[in-house]
């Protein structure tokens, strides 16, 4: 889970690693780079790609609460190019013919990276771009929630969402990132030898794919994941029809009574959040769940301080990571000219081949550094056309930045697995909302937020992503290629999917269920920058400083106590998020803990095989119903019938 990123809160796959399947990956023969990159594999990942954008844009607009889904596509990468290969020849493009074509040529564990780090690329676009939180902090309707005659919250000071503008601002930030730290690559991967946790999670799972054995368990968890997808997706359009009304369908069904259902203590059999409790870990669902009890059972009176949790969490992992990265970094310096070679090692071979195919297709320092100069100039013209807002030289400093702070924020990735891009993007909003004052701090404020938060986040995913590469002997060109492509469709397919959301469905209202809660916190972040804490509600400083405490000292427990004790000390931003959403997605995600809880009891050798294409399979069937769901609604159909529950009396 990212602890720092209060928009999305990502659960980590876990750090697991096979040189086993290594050894086996280098044993075979590696394409060449440009065979690496397919047209059917950029096929694949657009659909991917899409697919998850539907799915990631649910998550942003509704709870933040976002599962790493970098496994899952891989597993769907598989899925759908082992079926390609496999498919009748007439089936292909090309007819007959297709047989002897590039369409029919063998499926490599390269082909299957490439094809995932594409697709990741294109939906990280989703929530990375800010539409769940500083870009949808922009429009009027948020401006309003935040009190028009707020000062601080200057008149006018909005922008309403546009697919041209959306587009375009991607288009200026997010190539950039890509070059940020590329002539970095070999020194984070090779030398530091860092873990990047999901990143070895899939590789291990591409190199199982493709080994003998592996393809039996593919073939399970490809079953696994069609028939809970067919599942979701069956349900999903059962439930529509029971929703043709306010608060109707399964979405409000009173599980727990109607008391609790007015604290928003139900379950809405939800299989998007079942599916992500089941890839989440039990202590993030059992946080979130004591988050629930504590807020909307206990707090609701105090319900206006949720943002100290979610604040105090992100800035202790801020200095935490920022200490441990420092520290690391020492030590390595110290130990530099003192490692020796040792015998001990089974596998040094295989590293030694894996660090010879990563340095084998060399990418010139010059094309990052004259890449890096070119799009930032362009981002600097840009940028202030498009917010007058923001100045140039704002733009300027930012890019200036970008470089430190997406080398600190991908080291201290690859060493915690936390990327830390929104505690940077926060802390560059409060710096330009402050230099732009009451008259452009705003605006100026949320846009340089993205604009740092974007450059960070994207040099330490592509980071992510040669770990994965090198494990599976991919070469860098090819995913620099694939990363590159996948951004160009994110920059397109994530702001029309929200376009679509938002025209579909009321987002941002706060007692509806698109709630996008953190587009309001983003705004009033700004208006705090611009104004100071003189702008805060009456006592509202002294119970934000008193919750900010108290996550400050459950995060040093949980780093200081013994590991049997530190297992139950519940995160922090785990359980700020129910303050912010309600109580129903942690039940949600209790259920799937607890299903996975009962499977492993049951058959631990099969959950972990299968939990993670179920859950998969439950997630993409309940998001690809959204978007069937959004066109209904714009087209004005509406569903039949209102399933809505009253007291007896």
């Amino acid at each position: 889970m990212e602890a720092a990123a209060p928009e999305i809160e990502r659960c980590d796959a876990g750090d697991v690693e096979s040189d086993h399947d290594g050894a086996a990956a280098a044993a075979e023969r590696v394409p060449p780079w440009r065979e690496q990159v397919t047209a059917r594999g950029m096929v694949a990942a657009l659909l991917i790609g899409f697919v998850y954008t539907v799915i990631i844009m649910k998550l942003a607009l509704t709870t933040g609460i976002i599962p790493t889904l970098n496994v899952s596509a891989a597993l769907l990468a598989f899925l759908a190019l082992r079926g390609w290969t496999r498919a009748p020849a007439l089936l292909l493009p090309g007819g007959g013919a297709a047989s002897s074509s590039s369409w029919r040529r063998p499926f490599t564990r390269q082909e299957n990276t490439v094809v995932q780090t594409c697709a990741v690329a294109c939906y990280t676009m989703g929530f990375g771009g800010g539409f769940g939180s500083s870009l949808l902090a922009l429009n009027r309707k948020t401006y309003e929630l935040a009190g028009v005659s707020t000062p601080g919250n200057s008149p006018g000071s909005y922008k309403e969402p546009g697919v041209g503008w959306m587009t375009g601002f991607l288009f200026a930030i997010s190539f950039v990132g890509l070059l940020n730290l590329l002539p970095l690559r070999k020194a984070l991967i090779i030398d530091y030898k860092l873990t990047y946790p999901s990143g070895t999670a899939t590789a291990v799972l591409i190199n199982g794919f493709h080994t003998p054995q592996g393809e039996n368990s593919a073939k399970k968890q490809v079953r696994g994941f069609l028939n809970c997808f067919g599942i979701s997706l069956l349900w999903s359009f059962f439930q529509w029809f029971y929703t043709g009304g306010e608060s109707c369908g399964f979405l409000q069904f009173p599980t727990f009574g109607l008391k609790a259902w007015k604290q928003t203590f139900y379950f809405d059999f939800s299989l998007t959040y079942v599916g992500a409790g089941m890839i989440c870990s039990h202590l993030v669902n059992l946080s979130a769940l004591f988050g629930a009890i504590l807020s909307w059972g206990i707090m609701w009176p105090l319900i206006s301080i949720q943002k100290a949790l979610i604040m105090g969490d992100g800035l202790y992992h801020f200095i935490k990571v920022t200490g441990i990265t420092a520290k690391s970094l020492h030590e390595r310096s110290n130990r530099r000219h003192a490692k020796k070679a040792t015998d001990e090692d089974t596998f040094v071979i295989a590293d030694m081949q894996r660090d010879e195919f990563f340095n084998k297709d060399y990418i010139p320092n010059w094309l990052a550094y004259a890449g890096y100069a070119l799009l930032s100039i362009v981002a600097v013209i840009a940028i202030p056309i498009m917010f007058q807002q923001v100045k140039w030289y704002y733009v300027v400093v930012a890019f200036v930045l970008a470089p430190v702070l997406g080398f600190s924020n991908a080291y201290g990735t690859g060493l915690t697995d936390m990327n830390m891009s929104y505690n940077y993007g926060k802390i560059a909003l409060f710096i330009f909302a402050a230099w732009g004052g009451r008259d452009n701090g705003v605006i100026a404020g949320l846009v340089g937020c993205g604009i740092v938060k974007q450059l960070v986040q994207v040099s330490a995913d592509l980071m992510h992503d040669f770990k994965t590469g090198h494990l599976t002997l991919t070469s860098p060109r090819s995913m620099l290629v694939g990363q590159a492509i996948g951004t160009a469709m994110g920059c397109i397919i994530a702001p029309l999917t929200f376009l679509l959301f938002y025209k579909a469905f009321d987002i941002g209202n706060p007692d509806g269920y698109w709630k996008a809660p953190y587009a309001l916190i983003f705004r009033n972040m700004a208006i705090l920058g611009v104004e100071g804490f003189s702008a805060l509600p009456k006592h509202c400083l002294e119970l934000s400083a008193g919750f900010f405490a108290f996550s400050v000292l459950i995060n040093l427990m949980r780093d200081f106590l013994p590991r049997k004790y530190r297992d139950y000390v519940p995160l922090p931003t785990a359980m700020a998020v129910p303050f912010l959403v309600g109580a129903n997605f942690a039940i949600d995600m209790c259920v799937g803990s607890l299903i996975v809880f009962a499977w492993h009891k049951i058959n631990s050798k099969e959950s972990a095989l299968l939990v993670p294409a179920v859950a998969s399979g439950f997630i993409c069937g309940d998001g690809i119903w959204m978007f069937p769901s959004s066109l209904l609604s714009l087209a004005k159909v509406k569903p039949p019938i209102c399933m809505k529950f009253t007291p007896g009396s």
